[in-house]
């Protein structure tokens, strides 16, 4: 739906919504960074590798429409048409339809999965690195700045932005939670650089 959608955008339509999600893209850049620096080597040889993690797996996924309409602005046709190849695929494994030989298929993995580590791996990596922890820190208030709704953030002008084209999704937890409605509320009033 959102591939489709945005394939009939007129090229300006496109670089607004683009335009939207530069600075989520930006904090993005920085989580890959940390990652790689941090992370990648323990959870690569520890777990993926070995088949054991259970970070992948299917019923562990939380997808956010927003995590959706950005993996299609920044992904190739050729990247979209592969996933929409593995969707048509029955998953009867334990892991994330979208996990393959070489790792997750989406080019912007939803966040919760960019940022989900085991207790495991963060023990071990904030031991030998303490200030790799205040980084950890940094990063997870940085996320809230665009998903979490106590304000206009991202994830919900995203939603908002399909809802107002008559679109739905069960994914559009911004505007269906129960908890994240509640947060909206308390947070009414407050403002953001969407101008809101």
């Amino acid at each position: 739906m959102v591939h489709q959608y945005l394939a009939s955008l007129l090229p300006a339509e496109r670089r607004e919504l683009e335009s939207l999600i530069a600075d989520y893209l930006l904090f993005r850049k920085d989580i890959d960074i940390f990652l790689s620096e941090h992370f990648s080597e323990i959870c690569t040889q520890n777990c993926y590798q070995n088949n054991i993690s259970a970070c992948c797996s299917r019923e562990g996924i939380i997808t956010f429409f927003a995590d959706v309409v950005i993996n299609a602005l920044v992904s190739q046709k050729n990247e979209i048409e592969a996933l929409l190849k593995v969707l048509q695929k029955p998953n009867n494994g334990y892991k994330c339809i979208y996990l393959g030989e070489k790792g997750c298929m989406w080019r912007g993995k939803p966040i919760v999965c960019e940022m989900f580590f085991c207790e495991p791996a963060k023990k071990k990596v904030f031991i030998e690195k303490p200030l790799a922890r205040d980084k950890w820190d940094e990063l997870n208030l940085r996320k809230k700045l665009f998903t979490w709704p106590d304000r206009p953030v991202l994830f919900d002008v995203l939603e908002k932005y399909f809802i107002d084209t008559e679109y739905s999704s069960s994914l559009m937890y911004m505007h269906n939670s129960p908890g994240l409605l509640r947060i909206k509320s308390r947070g009414a009033g407050k403002k953001n650089h969407y101008g809101k």
